[in-house]
């Protein structure tokens, strides 16, 4: 788990820029988990939940860590976020990811770098489940998430403009029996 983080405090300090990671280098005694943020986990909509790992507030805004689990057939609108750029890590599974004009696929291992101002959108098209994580930079927007969780949300288009999101588009994978909007 150590070499993990350390691997991803690095990832996030040359990819994302110059960001105040500190890990601490005092092992244990004894086993233990570390779940950063509230490590509560979210039901955000039907085929999808998230634990927020790392908050805003405990980088000083400068990033956001969310753990996302996705069912086969879920995914978002495509969607442009004006405010912070986002990174995909996938841990299991194969992601669908719409990028621009380009939709591609996504395995376990990649990382995918989703830019601000471009529409973007990311569903699971398998059959198996769909673990990543996202990295927002800046971070805030994963406020949001509590929000929708908490089902104080009657007009998405209008609730995500707050927090500088513009729905631009249809689901990345339509429900069977239905089609594109």
């Amino acid at each position: 788990m150590d070499v993990w983080c350390d691997a991803l405090g690095s990832w996030l300090e040359t990819t994302i820029g110059e960001l105040s990671v500190s890990a601490s280098t005092t092992k244990p005694t004894t086993s233990s988990a570390s779940y950063g943020g509230d490590g509560e986990w979210l039901q955000t909509r039907p085929g999808e939940k998230c634990c927020i790992r790392v908050p805003a507030v405990d980088t000083g805004g400068a990033y956001s860590v969310v753990e996302i689990v996705s069912t086969p057939g879920d995914s978002t609108p495509m969607h442009i976020h004006s405010n912070e750029d986002e990174y995909f890590i996938i841990l299991e599974g194969t992601a669908l990811i719409a990028l621009g004009d380009k939709t591609f696929d996504a395995a376990a291992g990649a990382t995918i770098f989703l830019p601000r101002n471009i529409p973007h959108a990311w569903g699971n098209a398998s059959n198996s489940s769909l673990r990543f994580l996202g990295i927002c930079t800046p971070g805030g927007v994963e406020d949001a998430l509590r929000v929708i969780a908490r089902g104080g949300v009657s007009d998405l288009v209008a609730f995500s403009a707050k927090f500088g999101v513009e729905i631009v588009g249809p689901l990345l994978i339509q429900p069977e029996g239905h089609s594109p909007q």
